[in-house]
């Protein structure tokens, strides 16, 4: 039976559907909003996955171009693996809804959000949160939910929710925040500087338009929820395991946890002592069961030496940053380099320059269709210690490169101040605490180095929070390794001096107050100061000077009706004049040409070719041109490619000559004036006013008789002109 629930999220109307379309899922629901049509599914295995720690759920956020009305762009004109946006919408849905499953539950869950129509108004990443919550909610899956989710712009100083892809475009920030009726549970956001108190206000503001979503879902659920599965609770580990974790055991792991070791020498004491612990213990006790034992009571000390005793495992205060170092230029080739150390933390930004024509060609949903600035990210295996298969970028390295991206993205310079492309490769060269963050950070250096002329420097901190049942709570500053797996919460926040520029939180609890986000900020924005102060005690603003293996770009402007003649048929003149000056050429509709390459000359040659194609002869205006042709009544000088006028004999030179030999030859380069252009469009030059320092009138007023018949002094353009002669009884016919 079709059962429909509808809701209004911002002035618009969100419709969620259930038992029409996709039927045999256990979970299914179509979400509405404008024109923009989702299909959401959710099922799960019979049995649960054998011999795994970890909940198998997958959640898959399928782009279709028909959507759209487009036909793919690849060879074979199908969809083929995710676009990276698509990719950041499946993790945008994965993370709200991976901590509302029980806990030790191991059944494969697949979650599958597919775009049937996309009004290219309403973007649809948000609707899939929300729809894979329904999904859930109904289906006989277990999920602590239902959760929503939803977008807030920010224009003109007011708050906007679900905004269009335009109001984006025009608003100071982007948030999503993901969300039951009490608790946030997810927020993402990129901004343009904007306050700690604007952003606390944006996520009120989105808590409460999810209470309304989370609403309209309930019903949904009380229409059409089926019964969930009863999930048997793991087992917990026989008393002969738990009862090897005595007070000594104890007293040694807060010792290892807390002795101040880095990452490796603590992971190794730990692992010798566990080790040593299963040694003791019968051999009918499995060692899962060792491990279940042993990783509780791990968490158990260190949560109470957090909460109870105020330690951190490195010896820090709870808002303390890690020792910082700071280096650029470290690559001699590369055209901007910045390497940040943070504790084990340790990131490689490397800067690229290109022209505009570099600039990424994007064929997704989106309306937006190019992208000048991009961010990625690597994550190499030796960055841990751990030998694995080097390959393609993963899901969260995607995730991470996209997240310093938008943090970085609101400093970048416009292609009118700057045209460049710009590409960021962060390497996360070793890792023990949010290699995400020192990207940020690196790519602040590089970009200094590299010349480009950012609005100001950004940095970015990982914070923490460790929580017990009573309530009780810690927020961490620069959160390390450890602390980030047995904690409840990891909330990156990036930004300048003067506001945040990105944030992204995720949480392993099902919720956080409004109280700990305050507090997560405040110290947030505290560290993030600290850390500007190092960057900019190491470069203190860009470089002047670019480096000589960057790419040298220039921009002028050209009239609209001229493009057509650097461009020539097909594209022929562009082509050629690349080819020739090997130089980059990108021109746009409103007549603004770049013209990029890393030699002087080249770069010289092309901007002269294409002022030459469009540069109009203007009176007065003086040219370096060549004699190309000698007459008996004067002299033939291209001022332009393609383009040249007549010097008669009195405009040669100061003094009057007989012959055009007398003062210029072919192939000589001489200076012109251009002392008129007649209602023809013929141009008239003289030599005589650039020797004299005349006026175009003066040399017009005091010039020589033609001595050709010709009043005036006016040119007169002899055999240039067409010799017509009419035939007997016929028209006229050129010889």
């Amino acid at each position: 039976m079709r059962h429909t629930v509808q809701c209004d999220v911002g002035g618009k109307t969100l419709t969620i559907e259930s038992g029409w379309i996709a039927g045999q899922a256990d979970g299914s629901v179509t979400l509405r909003l404008g024109d923009t049509v989702m299909l959401i599914t959710a099922c799960m295995s019979d049995k649960a996955r054998e011999g795994i720690d970890f909940f198998p759920l997958s959640v898959d956020y399928e782009e279709r171009m028909y959507s759209v009305g487009r036909i793919p762009g690849s060879f074979f004109r199908r969809e083929g693996r995710p676009s990276t946006e698509g990719i950041l919408a499946g993790r945008l849905t994965d993370r709200p809804i991976r901590p509302l499953f029980p806990k030790g539950f191991r059944n494969e869950v697949q979650v599958v959000a597919t775009i049937l129509s996309a009004d290219q108004e309403n973007p649809p990443d948000v609707l899939s949160i929300v729809g894979a919550s329904a999904a859930l909610s109904i289906s006989s899956i277990p999920f602590d939910g239902p959760i929503a989710g939803c977008r807030i712009g920010y224009v003109d100083g007011q708050m906007i929710v679900n905004p269009t892809f335009e109001q984006i475009a025009a608003s100071t920030m982007e948030l999503i925040v993901a969300g039951s009726k009490d608790a946030v549970v997810m927020v993402e956001a990129g901004a343009k500087e904007i306050s700690e108190s604007i952003i606390l206000d944006a996520i009120e503001a989105a808590q409460e338009a999810n209470g309304k979503i989370v609403d309209a879902i309930e019903e949904l659920v009380k229409l059409a929820g089926k019964p969930k599965i009863t999930i048997e609770p793991p087992p917990t580990p026989r008393e002969a395991a738990v009862a090897a974790m005595n007070d000594d055991v104890r007293s040694r792991v807060r010792e290892a946890v807390f002795a101040g070791y880095e990452k490796g020498e603590r992971d190794k004491a730990v692992g010798v002592i566990q080790s040593e612990v299963a040694a003791t213990l019968p051999e009918d006790v499995p060692s899962g069961e060792v491990r279940d034992a042993f990783d509780s009571l791990v968490d158990e000390v260190f949560r109470k030496g957090v909460l109870k005793e105020n330690v951190r495992a490195d010896g820090r205060q709870r808002n303390e940053v890690r020792p910082i170092t700071t280096e650029v230029g470290v690559l001699p080739r590369t055209h901007g380099t910045g390497l940040f150390t943070r504790g084990q933390t340790q990131v490689l930004s490397v800067v690229t320059l290109g022209s505009l024509s570099d600039e990424q060609r994007l064929d997704t949903l989106s309306p937006v269709s190019t992208k000048r600035y991009m961010h990625h990210y690597n994550f190499p295996p030796y960055s841990v210690g751990e030998v694995k298969r080097v390959g393609t970028p993963g899901r969260r390295e995607i995730g991470h490169g996209a997240l310093a991206e938008r943090a970085l993205e609101p400093m970048i310079p416009d292609k009118d101040d700057f045209p460049y492309t710009i590409r960021i490769v962060s390497e996360a060269l070793s890792s023990n605490g949010s290699t995400s963050m020192g990207s940020v950070c690196g790519s602040t250096l590089s970009l200094m180095d590299a010349g480009v002329p950012i609005k100001a420097p950004v940095a970015g901190v990982a914070m923490g929070l460790i929580m017990d049942a009573e309530g009780d709570y810690a927020v961490l500053t620069d959160i390390q390794g450890i602390e980030d797996h047995l904690g409840d919460m990891d909330f990156k926040v990036a930004g300048t001096a003067e506001g945040i520029t990105a944030l992204q939180m995720d949480i392993k609890i099902k919720g956080i107050t409004p109280a700990i986000m305050r507090e997560a900020m405040a110290q947030a924005k505290e560290a993030r100061l600290f850390i500007l102060d190092k960057i900019l005690s190491t470069i203190s603003t860009h470089r002047e000077n670019m480096s000589p293996f960057a790419p040298r770009m220039i921009k002028i402007n050209i009239p609209v009706d001229k493009i057509g003649a650097i461009i020539g048929p097909g594209g022929k003149t562009i082509r050629a004049i690349i080819a020739e000056t090997k130089a980059t050429i990108d021109v746009q509709d409103d007549g603004t040409v770049f013209i990029g390459s890393p030699n002087e000359d080249s770069l010289a040659s092309a901007r002269s070719k294409i002022e030459g194609l469009t540069k109009e002869a203007e009176v007065g205006t003086i040219f370096k041109g060549k004699v190309v042709r000698s007459t008996n009544f004067g002299a033939f000088v291209e001022i332009l490619p393609g383009k040249d006028g007549l010097v008669r004999l009195g405009e040669l030179a100061e003094e009057p000559v007989q012959r055009v030999e007398d003062a210029v030859n072919v192939g000589d380069e001489v200076s012109v004036m251009v002392i008129e252009v007649d209602r023809l469009g013929r141009i008239n030059l003289s030599r005589r006013a650039v020797l004299a320092g005349l006026t175009p009138e003066e040399a017009l007023a005091t010039a020589p008789p033609s001595g050709d018949g010709d009043r005036g002094g006016r040119p007169n353009f002899g055999d240039r002109r067409p010799n017509f002669q009419r035939g007997p009884g016929g028209p006229p016919r050129r010889n």
